[in-house]
C-alpha cells in the first residue's frame, strides 16, 4: 500500500518481508544522528530495535502503523504510529504516538519531516471523527536541540520527561521529553 504525501514523497507499509531492508537502511541512516550517544556507537541499538524478532513484533501489533518513507520511489527513511497510546497525566480524548521518524541525512531539512508531520494531524483528525482522536505526542532526545526546535514550531509543547533506560547509553543523553500537540 502507498500513501501519497506530495508529488514526490509517499509512504509505504513495512511489511514482514521487509525486515532485512529496515535493518540496512537503519544501519546507514541512525549512525550518523546517533552514535555518539552510545557507548558502542549505537550498533546495539540498531541490532535489537531493528532485528528481525523485534519488526515482527513490532508489526503485529494491531493498533500501529509501520512505513518506509520514499523519496522519488527511494527509499529514505522510515516512520511509526501507534494509535491509542496515551501520554500519562494528560486526559483530553484518545491519543496517537508518533513512536519513530527517522529520515536519512541526505533529505533532512528539507521539509520531509513537516509534510509527514502534517499529514499524521490529518490523518488523526479524521479519525477523531470516529475515534475522538485529540492528542498527537512523541518522547524527544533533549540532546537533540534541533529536533527540539522542529517541533516547537509546529506547536508542539512540552509535557514531562522520562530517562532511558538502555544499558550502552551514555548517561548524560538518557532524558527524553515527551512532547505532544492538541488536534
Amino acid at each position: 500500500m502507498m500513501i501519497k504525501i506530495s508529488k514526490n514523497i509517499k509512504l509505504k507499509e513495512i511489511t514482514a518481508e521487509d525486515s532485512e531492508v529496515l535493518f540496512r537502511l537503519m544501519q546507514e541512516i541512525y549512525p550518523p544522528a546517533y552514535q555518539h550517544f552510545w557507548i558502542d556507537n549505537g550498533n546495539w541499538y540498531v541490532n535489537s530495535q531493528y532485528s528481525k524478532e523485534n519488526i515482527l513484533k513490532e508489526l503485529s501489533k494491531e493498533n500501529a502503523d509501520y512505513y518506509f518513507i520514499l523519496f522519488k520511489n527511494k527509499i529514505v527513511g522510515n516512520f511509526r504510529i501507534i494509535w491509542n497510546e496515551k501520554i500519562a497525566n494528560l486526559s483530553e480524548g484518545k491519543h496517537v504516538k508518533l513512536h519513530r521518524i527517522y529520515l536519512h541525512p541526505k533529505t533532512q531539512g528539507k521539509g520531509f519531516g513537516k509534510k509527514l508531520l502534517f499529514w499524521l494531524e490529518e490523518k488523526a483528525k479524521e479519525k477523531a471523527k470516529e475515534k475522538g482522536y485529540k492528542i498527537i505526542w512523541l518522547d524527544a532526545m533533549n540532546e537533540q536541540p534541533q529536533a527540539f526546535q522542529f517541533y516547537e514550531k509546529l506547536g508542539y509543547q512540552y509535557h514531562s520527561h522520562t530517562f532511558l533506560a538502555f544499558e550502552l547509553l551514555k548517561d548524560e543523553v538518557r532524558k527524553m521529553s515527551q512532547i505532544y500537540k492538541v488536534l
